[in-house]
């Protein structure tokens, strides 16, 4: 069994988090045992302004864990703005990401890795989508539509990129457009590039301590918005390059 590098990893686990203390340590153990089995890797949690004892915490367990590396925002930017940093600040050419709130299960991580790797360079992205969803009512219905709509407009043959469960080139991403709410939009704007984006069924689990950091109302007209910009984006690119010979 390979140990964790922090220096030449071959996978960048991302986790932006924001008041999660209760949820560090058993998520970040979950995902040790993980990734064990895949090799060299690193773990970067991006702390995206918390108030409560979040920093602490990461702090704590970073001592023992030459692996796991922290950022830290002044001030909350986002969900989108913190999974940009962590991938920002990746050291492996493949990155992964989950939320933070114990919901995605890490165990899904190398079948996701493997299923990239083996599509070769054409494949950007894995994403994950969940069955057996622990969330609310109305969340799930709120999540439906969502879905329903966005598939519907942008034809991105995904039916759950709300799961944070996500594995991608990290190359590939950065080539991306940012914006707010980006990682809702990734495997439209991968395809956008021209990479195939895989899928795999992932897990649900139960949040382990704590409340949902987002609502529905406070978002609903952004998310409106961002998805008339990605359907522009998608509209204004209309082949993607192909070089087939280098200038000498």
């Amino acid at each position: 069994m390979t140990e964790a590098s922090p220096t030449n990893p071959l996978l960048s686990v991302v986790v932006p988090v924001r008041n999660e203390v209760g949820n560090v340590a058993p998520l970040l153990a979950d995902i040790e045992k993980a990734c064990q089995p895949v090799g060299a890797f690193e773990v970067i949690y991006v702390n995206d302004g918390s108030s409560d004892g979040t920093q602490a915490a990461l702090t704590e367990l970073q001592a023992t864990r030459p692996w796991l590396r922290v950022l830290r925002h002044a001030e909350s930017c986002g969900q989108s703005a913190a999974v940009r940093s962590g991938v920002r600040h990746a050291r492996a050419p493949v990155v992964a990401t989950l939320d933070g709130d114990g919901q995605n299960d890490p165990s899904f991580l190398p079948e996701m890795l493997d299923a990239l790797q083996k599509a070769g360079l054409q494949a950007g992205m894995v994403q994950g989508q969940r069955v057996g969803r622990k969330d609310t009512g109305f969340k799930k219905w709120q999540s439906r539509i969502a879905n329903g709509v966005r598939v519907r407009i942008l034809r991105d043959g995904t039916r759950d990129t709300g799961c944070g469960l996500k594995c991608f080139r990290r190359e590939a991403y950065l080539a991306l457009p940012y914006f707010d709410a980006l990682h809702r939009f990734m495997p439209a704007l991968m395809v956008r590039e021209g990479y195939q984006v895989l899928h795999v069924d992932v897990r649900d689990r139960p949040r382990l301590t704590g409340v949902s950091n987002y609502g529905f109302f406070d978002r609903l007209w952004v998310g409106i918005l961002d998805l008339a910009g990605v359907w522009w984006l998608i509209r204004r690119r209309k082949r993607v390059p192909q070089i087939v010979s280098e200038a000498r």
